[in-house]
């Protein structure tokens, strides 16, 4: 080890006077004093290691130093929660936050932090309200049933209904087709949602084929619900057989217990009405004789992480006397931003060009593919010779366990090494595009970095900062 020299050691100055010099007051000023003290003293232990390997001509630069000071301090205030483009082929990406607010959501949820609300009060009683009857007009409206009640996710949502039917005495058991007990994102499971609800699974048919008889030979007097999972994140094709909605309905209303359909993602609109593949809407399971009805609000109705159950007046107001109902509702922010987007759901005709989950999923090839052709000369600058790009036709993700098997076709930039690089050049690209100062989330796919460019909205935020591309 190398000695360092008394007089390089005694060059450094100590934290105070640091904190005293006019170079560091706008570090103060900006970051605050407890932060920028312990950003000094840890640049400053850094220097004294430094000078323990090598103390040969050193002199203290206060500039340079206080430079680096600041460049730390930006780094470690810069929030967590950041911006990115969403460039990875997924619309609905679960990593990314799935769906994005239509800016009338956002003033709604806006105006709703910054404000006094009507939360839970009644303006024409002058008494204690419910919150849920802010958006519970909108959901019956839009969905059918005869109540609502809105919780923190679909998950919640699930739970809740199971732990209310089952909490009857003597009667604990759920009847589920074996085939439909999905496994959705982070490995929550629907026999695990169902074991903490305090119900017991009772599996019935195979994988592959559940008939109705199935569910009528497990009926016993502990059932206390039939239920239907939309298997909304997979398919199971071929050799299959499932129990139409309507007949599991009446065999449950023929031993007096309720039917409860979870759709998972839901929507409240067919969506081949905007060319797309039809996904389950609450209006027809509980058309199907379903008494409760559960699904997302993030997913592809666009709106709010929120889990929504609809359906038959007296079970919604049992789900609404559950002492759990409190711990999973939602706050002010969500119940706002479901009132504004439900609102633009009144108005089918203008869901194309309101709800921006819609739009991206409906946006045509030709129209991505010329974007694509607008913003190739930028990538390519880019590149700076190390690698090439050309636009390439691509099939988009919806995402979030919706329509699995269906697929949008999309276009993008695919970006391939120029000779023979070395490693895996397509991760570097990839590294390379999230270090940029908003992130850039692609996908790798046969050794190129494809930009599916289907959600790309701000286009010229994402040209303006190609130039920082470091590969």
């Amino acid at each position: 080890m190398v000695t360092p020299d008394p007089a390089a050691r005694r060059a450094l100055p100590s934290v105070d006077r640091l904190l005293s010099s006019n170079a560091v007051a706008p570090l103060i000023a900006k970051f605050g004093r407890a932060l920028t003290t312990d950003t000094i003293r840890a640049r400053l232990q850094t220097q004294r290691e430094k000078l323990t390997q090598n103390a040969n001509g050193f002199e203290f630069d206060e500039a340079r130093f206080v430079a680096a000071c600041d460049a730390d301090l930006a780094q470690q205030t810069q929030p967590s929660l950041r911006p990115v483009f969403n460039l990875s082929g997924t619309v609905l990406h679960t990593n990314l936050g799935r769906a994005l607010m239509p800016q009338a959501v956002a003033d709604a949820v806006m105006s709703a932090m910054t404000r006094p609300v009507n939360l839970e009060f009644d303006l024409g009683g002058g008494a204690r309200g419910e919150r849920d009857t802010h958006v519970e007009k909108w959901i019956t409206k839009l969905a059918g049933g005869d109540g609502a009640v809105v919780v923190n996710n679909n998950a919640a949502a699930v739970y809740l209904a199971l732990n209310t039917v089952g909490s009857q005495r003597g009667k604990s058991e759920v009847i589920v087709s074996r085939g439909e007990l999905i496994e959705i994102g982070g490995a929550f499971r629907i026999p695990d949602i169902m074991k903490r609800a305090g119900v017991k699974l009772i599996e019935v048919g195979t994988t592959n084929r559940t008939h109705l008889k199935d569910f009528a030979e497990a009926i016993t007097p502990r059932t206390a619900a039939i239920m239907k999972v939309h298997t909304s994140n997979y398919a199971v094709q071929g050799f299959t057989a499932t129990a139409p909605e309507p007949e599991l309905a009446a065999l449950a209303h023929e031993h007096h217990i309720p039917f409860i359909v979870d759709l998972g993602s839901g929507m409240l609109v067919n969506l081949e009405d905007y060319g797309l593949p039809h996904e389950p809407t609450p209006k027809e399971a509980l058309a199907h004789g379903a008494d409760l009805v559960t699904f997302s609000g993030d997913k592809l109705l666009g709106g709010p992480q929120a889990g929504l159950l609809v359906g038959k007046k007296e079970l919604i107001a049992c789900i609404r006397k559950n002492p759990m109902k409190r711990a999973l509702r939602v706050d002010k922010m969500t119940l706002a931003a479901l009132d504004a987007l439900l609102r633009l759901y009144t108005n089918p005709d203008k869901l194309r060009e309101e709800v921006t989950t819609i739009r991206l999923l409906t946006r045509a090839r030709e129209d991505i593919r010329a974007q694509a052709e607008r913003v190739l000369p930028q990538v390519q600058a880019a590149l700076t010779g190390k690698a090439e790009a050309r636009v390439v036709d691509c099939a988009s993700q919806i995402g979030s366990g919706s329509l699995p098997v269906d697929s949008l076709p999309s276009a993008g930039i695919a970006i391939l090494p120029v000779g023979k690089a070395k490693g895996s050049f397509a991760d570097k690209l990839s590294l390379a595009f999230r270090a940029l100062p908003v992130p850039v989330i692609g996908h790798i796919r046969d050794g190129a970095f494809i930009l599916d460019l289907r959600c790309l909205d701000r286009e010229a935020e994402f040209v303006a900062q190609l130039d920082r591309l470091k590969i």
